[in-house]
């Protein structure tokens, strides 16, 4: 007796193969056997004759840390078949902490990842279980962020690191694995990883290679010189041995998109050479990050009080507008976008909700003052917590990096204000408008981006193909229906196509809605597994 079986579905297997014709008999949370069960008995029956049957999605850059546990909010993941996704991305998250850094971590991250009040953590393995113990909708694994232990070991210091310091990180990487994390990460537009070098990124990514982590990274420039910060966390991963996965892969600026192929050949170049390196991407060409990334990297050193008070001194405010007209050693999001194409999407006060949706030409002339002068006074009068949407670039890049075999569909999903579509729409707008439509990718080729790449990724050992004795995290989709229906002006439409969604073989999503399942697992590293056997059953 089966808890379910799913009958007669065309079955995408996640491997890249063309679709197979058989039923799915799930039971105790597994994929339990594969073929003809005509003759099978089962507590639930669902016909998906003409149904598209894949694995669950696998998100692999995603910002939901702690509006997780929030199912009302967190729902519409599962809404758009994502099964599981992966934390503690761009070196800034919730774990590790100390009762010293993790007030200004929760400031840092509010704008971001938004505010579930107390953390009652510090460790990873104390936020894992905080998650496990949750109750979530979906599944949940994590990276270890650079810019947490880099507090952790120096504060929010404008500096490089010592050896002695490097020493320590490394040390707090390899024990975040043991704890559980699959990887690390680091933003290096984001403080305080912004100030690291390449030494330092060195030596942490030699304790995650130890473990056999990945690599996540938000690499340091996206626009002038995005093809040197390419260059140069392939030499990380060169000299330590870790797995590199580059983070929404894009290059930034009309003048800029030359370097797009150029960028492409240098990741076939590397994995020549030996070095294995992959990225995700998101379906648009719009960035969504938080509002102060706008700023030069000096601005954010102490963190956001000192950031704040800058903000405040008439000469840091123009040097600051300087910066945004001339400097190109940063990642310049006005000068290579421009104001007009920065839009902000969140923000905490209601004095300042009119704001949102805006672009800040729109903002400057409503407050009758310089765009540059608009921002200063919303980050302060916002305490810094604002999001943004950024039009940067053109869909035929898009489609460069989506045809790609190294790449991988991701979100970068924020939540909160009226954030940017890809949060709602990321992979039924892959399924829908870029196989369907515009052919750019076959069906096959799309679900194997969005199942079993990502898994490879993440070192997960039962998740990503439909096979026996896999986790029971499967969408049924109709491919002929399936479409993102959020767009920029009403972001949060929930996704058209999507039947149902099994996660850990529980019915989550039936017939497009979301039932209020919460049978999410945290997936905790095979280092974590192999020292904890009891704990881990």
């Amino acid at each position: 007796m089966f808890d379910v079986i799913l009958k007669s579905g065309h079955v995408f297997d996640g491997s890249g193969n063309p679709w197979t014709k058989l039923d799915i008999g799930i039971k105790d949370g597994k994929i339990a056997s594969l073929g003809d069960l005509s003759e099978g008995q089962a507590i639930q029956i669902i016909d998906c004759k003409g149904m598209a049957v894949s694995p669950g999605f696998i998100d692999p850059h995603v910002h939901s840390d702690l509006l997780c546990t929030k199912p009302e909010i967190h729902k519409i993941k599962a809404l758009q078949g994502v099964t599981t996704e992966l934390f503690g991305q761009d070196g800034i998250s919730v774990a590790p902490v100390s009762e010293e850094t993790k007030p200004l971590w929760q400031k840092q991250l509010n704008g971001l990842n938004g505010d579930i009040g107390e953390w009652p953590w510090n460790s990873v393995d104390e936020y894992l279980t905080f998650l496990e113990n949750s109750k979530m909708i979906g599944n949940a694994a994590y990276l270890v962020p650079h810019g947490a232990v880099r507090t952790l070991v120096m504060g929010f210091e404008g500096r490089t690191a010592t050896a002695e310091e490097m020493e320590k990180m490394r040390e707090l990487i390899e024990e975040g694995m043991r704890q559980g994390a699959v990887g690390i990460s680091t933003g290096l537009v984001y403080p305080p990883n912004v100030f690291s070098d390449k030494e330092e990124l060195i030596e942490i990514c030699k304790g995650a290679a130890k473990y056999d982590g990945c690599f996540v990274v938000h690499i340091r420039n996206e626009s002038i010189h995005s093809l040197t910060a390419l260059d140069e966390v392939i030499d990380v991963a060169r000299q330590s041995g870790v797995r590199l996965h580059i983070s929404h892969f894009k290059v930034i600026g009309q003048s800029n998109r030359h370097k797009y192929k150029t960028a492409l050949e240098k990741m076939d170049e590397a994995r020549r050479e030996g070095i294995e390196i992959t990225f995700d991407q998101y379906p648009y060409s719009a960035a969504s990050t938080v509002f102060h990334a706008i700023l030069p990297p000096w601005v954010h050193s102490g963190g956001t009080e000192e950031m704040l008070a800058r903000l405040k001194n008439p000469e840091d405010r123009k040097r600051i507008s300087d910066d945004f007209k001339n400097n190109e050693d940063y990642e310049n999001w006005v000068l290579s976008c421009g104001w007009e194409n920065i839009i902000v999407t969140s923000v905490q006060t209601d004095a300042n909700k009119c704001l949102v949706g805006r672009n800040m030409l729109e903002i400057a002339e409503i407050r009758k003052k310089t765009p540059e002068e608009a921002a200063f006074d919303i980050l302060i009068e916002e305490k810094g917590s604002v999001t943004m949407i950024i039009h940067w670039g053109y869909e035929e890049d898009v489609l460069l990096g989506m045809s790609h075999p190294l790449q991988m569909v991701g979100s970068d999903g924020i939540f909160g204000g009226k954030p940017h579509p890809r949060l709602s729409g990321t992979f039924p707008r892959v399924l829908g408008k870029f196989v369907r439509e515009k052919g750019a990718l076959t069906l096959e080729e799309a679900i194997r981006k969005m199942a079993s790449f990502p898994a490879q990724l993440m070192r997960l050992k039962d998740r990503g193909f439909i096979k026996e004795g896999y986790q029971a995290d499967i969408v049924v989709f109709d491919q002929e229906k399936i479409a993102e229906c959020g767009t920029f002006a009403e972001p949060l439409l929930e996704p058209a196509g999507i039947r149902e969604v099994f996660i850990n073989g529980k019915l989550t999503v039936h017939n497009g809605e979301y039932i209020g399942t919460r049978a999410g697992q945290v997936i905790r590293s095979a280092c974590h597994l192999k020292m904890n056997p009891v704990e881990s059953v």
